[in-house]
């Protein structure tokens, strides 16, 4: 999304893509050290965040600022969080799939509960100045995903940018664009001889990993955790 995102703003010109590290042209709301970054970039400014709404700042609610929320199958967030915290040193390295969906489906992880992350923010969701796509939308059509958010960013572009917006936010093109994979990063934060950022980019992985009772577990946990939350998400019943 911060790849799209900055594609659309400069109208489907990659360069900037090409040339800058993607978190220093969508630098984390949450990290101490962006807040310089976020003060320098040209706007519309793009801010990333993995917070949840209840802690995100008030005065943010009460902006014109707009807010893109991508969500994916909670089965494959575990997925990637579990090899994620393979290959990043400031994590715990997993013993297990089992010992970190434990940790998972309890919401011990930085940024706390998947379940409240997601009920947090869609209460935004009848909000005008509020976007949501999830990543399984993303990967079934892109271009039509992209001809949205210029829609709701009021951003118009003609075929040449919309492809171009498509062409360079594909899995393919950023697993290979240094300022995108995150191979630049230093060995100190990241093991980079135990994986990549940036691994398959598919929806399902989590069927390659799961065993039938380690499904039906999450099934179960999922169904009680979301028990109350009246919306249908994308991945549900696929």
């Amino acid at each position: 999304m911060i790849e799209i995102l900055n594609l659309i703003k400069y109208n489907g010109n990659a360069e900037l893509s090409n040339q800058v590290p993607n978190f220093d042209r969508s630098p984390w709301y949450e990290v101490a050290a962006a807040k310089q970054k976020i003060q320098n970039l040209a706007r519309p400014r793009i801010i990333s965040s993995h917070l949840q709404h209840k802690l995100f700042a008030k005065s943010f609610f009460t902006s014109k600022a707009k807010i893109v929320y991508t969500m994916r199958n909670p089965k494959d967030v575990f997925v990637s969080n579990y090899h994620f915290a393979k290959i990043v040193h400031c994590y715990k390295d997993p013993e297990s799939i089992q010992e970190q969906l434990e940790y998972f489906l309890q919401g011990n992880d930085v940024f706390g509960s998947w379940f409240d992350h997601i009920k947090g923010w869609m209460q935004m969701k009848d909000d005008s100045r509020f976007f949501y796509i999830s990543y399984e939308e993303l990967l079934q059509d892109l271009r039509g995903s992209v001809v949205k958010l210029c829609k709701f960013l009021e951003k118009e572009l003609d075929d040449e940018a919309i492809d171009s917006v498509v062409k360079n936010s594909s899995f393919k093109v950023m697993k290979n664009n240094k300022m995108a994979n995150w191979t630049f990063a230093p060995s100190e934060f990241i093991d980079h001889s135990r994986g990549s950022m940036l691994r398959k980019g598919v929806s399902g992985d989590w069927k390659n990993h799961f065993t039938v009772t380690q499904n039906e577990y999450f099934d179960r946990v999922y169904e009680e955790k979301m028990k109350d939350f009246n919306i249908k998400l994308f991945w549900e019943d696929k």
